[in-house]
């Protein structure tokens, strides 16, 4: 994947994070409040926010970390996607995918505790391949 395009599919996170996070608190609100899940939204929201911000700074970054930025677009969209859906369809069998994202964002943090941010730009490629 190219460091652009990276870029933009994390703005277009942040920018769908805000969307539903938006729409939970007004289109969806009886929905959520009839399906007590509306704590399950906000958490997905959440996480969907916290996880997109670090994208994008990753995406900007001067060293590319795809390997990092694959395993957190990965959560966002496992573990925020399926909660979203759990909060929507009130189906509980979805908590059970939920954890596989948090694995995904665990990976993708560890990646980053374990690559650092050392390199200088222009130093060649990352640890998860070619720029």
């Amino acid at each position: 994947m190219l460091q652009p395009l990276a870029f933009r599919i994390s703005a277009a996170a942040g920018f769908l994070g805000v969307a539903l996070g938006a729409f939970g608190a007004h289109g969806l609100k009886d929905l959520l409040a009839r399906h007590d899940t509306t704590a399950i939204w906000h958490t997905a929201v959440l996480y969907h926010l916290v996880h997109a911000v670090v994208m994008l700074g990753l995406a900007s970054g001067a060293v590319w970390r795809r390997g990092a930025w694959l395993f957190l677009l990965g959560g966002l969209l496992i573990f925020s996607g399926s909660l979203y859906v759990l909060a929507v369809t009130n189906l509980r069998q979805l908590g059970m995918v939920t954890p596989l994202g948090g694995v995904a964002f665990l990976l993708g943090w560890g990646t980053l505790v374990f690559q650092g941010l050392g390199r200088r730009a222009g130093a060649g490629q990352d640890a998860g391949g070619a720029h």
